[in-house]
Order: structure tokens, then sequence, then C-alpha cells
């Protein structure tokens, strides 16, 4: 098979590896600078340019967009769903996963453990809106935010009110959801692909941190998920209508409670952690599913 990857750094370690696997099984896999492709958007003949030449002859794509170019990344990729390239993830599941307001009403719709969350547009409301979350500490977090950047943990009723002031005073959009304090600084991820759990980590914050991302200097291990917690992170993966992702859960006192879903999961930490081949899994998967035309959507939605 012939393969692309949407990425803008062909060094880091995730996409290192899924070349690797891809050539191991007998595909080749370039990677394509996202931010460099153009589109002709003609009737009947959608067409992707890279560097002055058409793209043509690709079996299946693999999405590997950066959060920062998300709304670009999804128009490139929508157009090689029309030209019938199979897409790993659709660029529907994406968006949903990407707009965190939109996906936690989605989990929430389809009965999938959350925090408490509250959000509004209002700063007059931020009395009533930690009402709804209940007593401080709560956890405030930018609805553009990743690995971590833009959560504010605000330990008194006070601070809370503060920051979420200062931040729709800035005009940022933010979520406000109960802390999780019986987690200890831990959560969970676990790896789904084509809606089975491959494997699962627990990533530990660093002494005083209560974000658990590996870029802040967290730990990880293999782990044990449950019965409760594999089912929660593979209807958490369907509700988002993602093939491959990362869930990101919590162990509550009510059970697992999801935080995120993030359609690029990295694969560093899950592989290192776990010993589990990943990346093999996921050009394996490809080779299960790619066929011409083989999206839901079409490009469509």
């Amino acid at each position: 098979m012939k393969i692309a990857m949407l990425a803008r750094n062909a060094n880091l370690y995730s996409h290192r590896r899924l070349v690797e696997a891809a050539e191991a099984a007998g595909h080749s896999l370039d990677i394509i600078n996202t931010l460099r492709c153009y589109m002709n958007i003609t009737s009947h003949r959608p067409e992707v340019y890279y560097n002055g030449q058409k793209l043509t002859g690709y079996d299946a794509i693999i999405p590997r967009i950066g959060a920062s170019i998300t709304f670009y990344g999804l128009a490139v990729l929508r157009q090689f769903e029309m030209m019938g390239v199979y897409p790993l993830n659709e660029s529907v599941g994406i968006g949903r996963s990407r707009d965190k307001l939109r996906s936690m009403q989605l989990l929430a719709r389809d009965g999938i453990g959350l925090p408490v969350t509250a959000f509004a547009h209002d700063p007059k409301q931020t009395e009533e809106v930690l009402d709804v979350v209940g007593n401080a500490p709560v956890v405030i977090k930018l609805l553009e935010g990743t690995q971590g950047i833009g959560v504010v943990l605000a330990d008194t009723p006070r601070s809370a009110k503060s920051v979420v002031e200062a931040f729709r005073g800035a005009n940022v959009n933010i979520l406000v959801q109960e802390f999780i304090k019986e987690a200890g600084g831990a959560d969970i991820r676990a790896l789904v692909i084509g809606g089975k759990v491959v494997a699962a980590m627990q990533r530990q914050g660093a002494a005083g941190e209560f974000r658990s991302n590996l870029h802040r200097g967290g730990s990880a291990r293999s782990i044990k998920i449950t019965p409760e917690e594999r089912s929660t992170a593979i209807r958490a993966a369907k509700a988002m209508g993602l093939n491959v992702c990362g869930v990101d859960m919590l162990r509550s006192n009510h059970g697992p409670v999801v935080m995120e879903v993030n359609s690029s999961p990295g694969l560093e930490g899950v592989e290192k952690a776990t010993g589990i081949d990943v990346a093999g899994q996921i050009i394996e998967f490809i080779e299960r599913n790619a066929k011409p035309g083989n999206t839901r959507t079409k490009g469509r939605g």
C-alpha cells in the first residue's frame, strides 16, 4: 500500500515509528507537511498539491494534525476523503474531539462518566457556574488548551472566581470542572484501535503537580485497567467516531470519568511503558480497512 501521513515534524518518535511499522509490513509511507499542501476545490475533480506536485495514488492517509492547525489540517484531510483516500481517523471525528465542549456534550449524551462540568459566556454568571460544579478546589480549562497548557487548579472559591473572571475578561472560552482529588494526580490513558483497547498506562504527575501530562514531567507505567474502564474508553472512542485515539480517564469515587479523547495520541509514552507495538497495530488496522472511498462521511459534515 501507499500511505500518506499529514504531519509537520517527521522526526517525532510517533511519526518515525509509524514509518518503521509501515515499511516493515512492506508498505511505503510518505510524510506530508500539512501546511505545504494546497487544494483545487473543483466539482467532480478534487485535488491536493504538495510542493507543486499533484498527490495521487494513495490508499490511506494518517492524519497527525497539530492542535494549532486544526482548521487547515481538517480542510486538507476532507479533500483527501473526497478523493476516496481512506482516512485512519475521519475529519468529522477529529473535529469533534478537538472541540472540548462539543466532545463533552457528546460523551454526556451517551451516558459516559464525566467530571461535573459547567460552561457559560457571561462573566456575571461566575458564581452560578461555580455553584454548579461544587466546592473548591475546581479545575478551570481553556477550551483551546493542549498538553496541560491553559489548565488551572483554583484552591478556594475566591481564587476560582478571580481566575474565571480573568479568563473571561480576556475573551477566551473556558470550562469549569470538579477536581477529582481521589485520583491523586494520576490518570489513565487507554489506547483504542478499531474498537479495542490495545494498551493502557497510568501517568503520574510530578511532585506538587496535579496535571499528569508527560510533557510536564509526569511518569508512566503499564497498568491493567478494569472492565468498566475498558468499556468507558471504547464507548468514548465510538462517541467521537474515532478509529484510533487515546482516552484519558481519572479514577473517581463514582467510577472512571473521561477527561479528554485525543485523536493524535503520542506513541512514545505508551510504547515504552507497556512494550506494546502500537504503531504496528495501527498499520495492521489500516491493512484490514483501507479501501477506496471507505469513509462514512465522504468528506461531508
